[in-house]
């Protein structure tokens, strides 16, 4: 297969020089077709992003993800520990999805939906060209001694990055604890929740150190997605790509001359302009063939048709293709790869919807009370003593719960020795006895089915075992 003339191999990042220390990366501010589309889907999922815990469906949070008091709803559904093999279901889907969406599309999602290069991008940076300017203001602004312009305009810039971020460590903050709770916590005095203000502070300063220091070194270094990448990845998946065997030529690159016939002088349509690697906001020459800090954000497909414009030449130069219709003119065909993900992704989707509707609002469990035998009674009735459980998912009170046997005869006595009520998004807990003749035992050990009521109609039912006597018949 045909390489880049020009194609060079690195052992370091982009954003690493050759002393090993930080390369800043002053990008140029991006503009074009696909920019402008980028930012449209950006603003939108920054809208989702903000308001996503304050939306409600039937009560619940749209998102909540209280991992301590294991409360969880996703679109809407509760999901409680109860529910774990949903919720697992449910992100193995997420993770097949994304899997297969990398293995048509490259690595578009970290440039168009990823949260990182969104607040980065089209919040951090945008400010950032607001108060610095552009590339060229930006690098004089950093060379240039601390004085009074400088210290301005680095004391203005810090301050609104803190605010964002402080704004955007109550929004993930509400995804944690609760939207209604995190208000709560804003409206009452700060320090009657302590613990919720020093989890704020680390929340901003983590975010804060993301977006104002380490940007892109999230997706080169810490994010996982980046490298399973790596392994994804093949001549068949769409990228964003530089077509090197128009741009190269026979007599590779060369800067553009008006009026000369390029195509005779053997030379490629690239006019060696490094438009595409001053736009970059990881700082690599896409020119260079597919790179691990490539996040597929379009900037440089914008930037380059811009310069074709410019001289004259075809736009998609570089643009959204694959190594295949690069190389061999190729069209995207759908692999049997691509093939065995979708039929997997499609198996989990069908499997996780039906789990879904199967799921009932309220789950009841009756467990014999451990290291209790049966207790023998008048007129040959056998006891047994068991902890019960009733959850409601619903974000209504159920109320005048009973129980009834629904495989024997026999009767449950609560200890309450009355009807109970189990709250909304909550659980109710207590202890019964149940009581059985002996002669409707089949053994020492039997099934039970119990039914759980509310106000005389069956809202679930529950198994648990029964111990008696052992027959000798």
């Amino acid at each position: 297969m045909d390489k880049p003339k020009n194609e060079y191999f690195r052992d370091s990042i982009a954003t690493v020089n050759n002393e090993g220390k930080r390369s800043w990366v002053f990008p140029k501010k991006p503009s074009g077709f696909f920019y402008k589309y980028r930012t449209y889907v950006s603003y939108f999922l920054l809208l989702f992003l903000l308001s996503a815990p304050f939306i409600k469906i039937k009560g619940n949070q749209f998102l909540l993800f209280n991992v301590l008091e294991r409360k969880f709803n996703i679109f809407g559904f509760p999901f409680w520990p109860q529910d774990f093999h949903l919720l697992v279901i449910s992100m193995i889907v997420g993770v097949v999805f994304v899997i297969l969406f990398t293995v048509v599309f490259g690595r578009i999602f970290c440039g168009w939906i990823c949260p990182q290069t969104i607040f980065l991008e089209m919040v951090f940076r945008k400010i950032e060209y607001w108060i610095d300017g552009d590339r060229g203001k930006q690098i004089r602004l950093d060379k240039q001694p601390w004085n009074a312009e400088k210290i301005r305009k680095r004391l203005l810039k810090w301050f609104v990055f803190f605010i964002i971020s402080f704004l955007i460590a109550n929004v993930f903050l509400a995804y944690l604890i609760g939207g209604d709770t995190l208000i709560n916590y804003i409206t009452g005095n700060p320090l009657d929740n302590i613990s919720t203000l020093i989890s704020l502070t680390i929340f901003t300063c983590v975010f804060y150190f993301v977006f104002a220091w380490f940007r892109e070194q999230v997706c080169i270094i810490a994010c996982p997605y980046g490298r399973l990448q790596g392994v994804l990845l093949d001549n068949k998946t769409i990228n964003v790509t530089y077509d090197y065997k128009r741009g190269e030529g026979e007599n590779g690159r060369a800067k553009f001359r008006k009026n000369e016939n390029r195509n005779a002088l053997g030379k490629g349509d690239c006019i060696d302009c490094k438009q595409c690697v001053v736009v970059c906001p990881t700082g690599i020459d896409i020119r260079n063939g597919t790179q691990l800090e490539c996040v597929n954000c379009t900037a440089c497909i914008d930037e380059c048709d811009h310069m074709m414009e410019n001289v004259g030449l075809p736009k998609g130069l570089i643009r959204y293709a694959s190594e295949d219709n690069i190389a061999k003119k190729k069209p995207f065909q759908f692999t049997a790869r691509m093939k065995g993900y979708s039929a997997v992704l499609l198996i989990l989707t069908g499997i996780l919807i039906g789990m879904l509707f199967l799921r009932n609002d309220v789950e009841a469990r009756i467990l014999r009370l451990p290291g209790q035998l049966y207790q023998h009674k008048e007129n040959n009735i056998i006891s047994n003593v068991y902890t019960f459980k009733v959850i409601n998912k619903t974000t209504k009170d159920i109320t005048d719960v009973s129980y009834k046997l629904l495989s024997h005869k026999g009767e449950i006595k609560l200890v309450s020795n009355k009807n109970f009520v189990v709250p909304k998004q909550g659980l109710a807990e207590g202890t019964l006895f149940i009581e059985i003749n002996q002669a409707a035992l089949k053994g020492d050990k039997d099934k039970l089915e119990i039914g759980v009521y509310t106000k005389g109609k069956l809202i679930e039912t529950a198994k648990s075992s029964f111990l008696g006597p052992r027959s000798y018949k």
